[in-house]
């Protein structure tokens, strides 16, 4: 559709209404210099042999998480050049005839999700979001189905198998110093979302092609993310927003940073300290946008989530009731 040369986009890509006075140019907007700032957090310290410089990196995290569910990390550890290989791997995928992407299609009818589609599914509000993905996972290595992975190109399996194993070390990072911020011990967050055997971490690649009506539609609605952290890369264009203090707030491009998402898993499991930001993607009319989402999830059905006990008080009873990840 957006290599046809269309100059009006298809009625279902059109937002609503009352959407559509708050989407605005993603370029003008990442400009601006006012208004609240994404925190940017540097992970150089986590380990650090200093205390006190290993505490103000965690002070810093818990903050963040507490405050906005969303940061940019920086210095997290995952070499540059990896990033790279992963994304290069991506872009070649995406740069494919849909010929060959088709060979990797994916079957919402069946319950087939893995592999490459479109938004077919109607949203909340019926509208399609523009963008295709690619979406499978990839941690634990012995629940990955190998078989629907892309061959082309050759790197894509060496490159994005090392980048979820890396990812997984730090999400048992991030994990601790998000248990340690509530008064826990340092593995029970890790340990409630499924442990080292059955967290799962499913990756999302999103492509977003040019638009040529990019105020009327967008790449993906607005959403939490259900898992209990989310990872992401981007090629360095801009999209992203977070709705927060009631306006939408345009995330920055970070050079080497990863973004990370609190997930609704860890908002319920800390009964709300840590929050679930409402995000959304924008499209442009100029640039393709891909990001790289790696969702980390407990496992279905297995496990109740709910406000652990030392999270909740007689001041603070459980906002959320029991339920399973789904």
């Amino acid at each position: 559709l957006a290599s046809s040369g269309i100059e009006v986009i298809p009625q279902e890509y059109v937002r609503p209404q009352e959407e559509l006075t708050s989407i605005g140019n993603v370029f003008e907007e990442e400009k601006k210099e006012e208004g609240p700032r994404v925190p940017t957090i540097d992970l150089k310290g986590i380990n650090s042999e200093d205390p006190v410089e290993r505490e103000k990196c965690k002070e810093e995290l818990k903050k963040a998480a507490a405050g906005w569910g969303v940061m940019h990390l920086v210095n997290h550890g995952i070499p540059d050049e990896l990033i790279e290989r992963v994304k290069k791997a991506g872009e070649t995928f995406f740069d494919l005839p849909i010929e060959e992407k088709e060979k990797y299609a994916n079957d919402q009818a069946t319950g087939k999700i893995q592999g490459y589609g479109s938004k077919l599914a109607n949203n909340a509000c019926g509208q399609l979001e523009w963008e295709d993905y690619f979406f499978h996972l990839v941690y634990p290595e012995d629940k990955r189905d190998l078989s629907i992975w892309p061959k082309t190109p050759t790197d894509y399996k060496e490159a994005t198998s090392e980048y979820a194993r890396q990812l997984r070390g730090l999400a048992t990072t991030i994990l601790s110093t998000l248990s340690l911020g509530l008064g826990l011990e340092e593995g029970r967050l890790e340990k409630e979302v499924g442990g080292m055997e059955e967290f799962l971490l499913q990756l999302k690649i999103n492509y977003y092609p040019r638009c040529p009506q990019p105020e009327l539609a967008l790449g993906v609605e607005a959403h939490t993310d259900v898992s209990a952290l989310t990872f992401i890369l981007h090629n360095m264009v801009p999209g992203l927003q977070l709705f927060y203090e009631g306006k939408w707030v345009t995330a920055k491009c970070v050079p080497n940073s990863i973004i990370m998402h609190i997930g609704d898993t860890i908002e319920i499991l800390s009964n709300g300290k840590y929050k679930s930001i409402l995000h959304r993607g924008l499209v442009n009319k100029e640039k393709v946008r891909i990001s790289w989402a790696v969702f980390c999830e407990p496992p279905k059905e297995k496990i109740i989530l709910q406000p652990l006990p030392e999270t909740v008080s007689e001041e603070e009873p459980p906002r959320y009731p029991p339920r399973t990840f789904v």
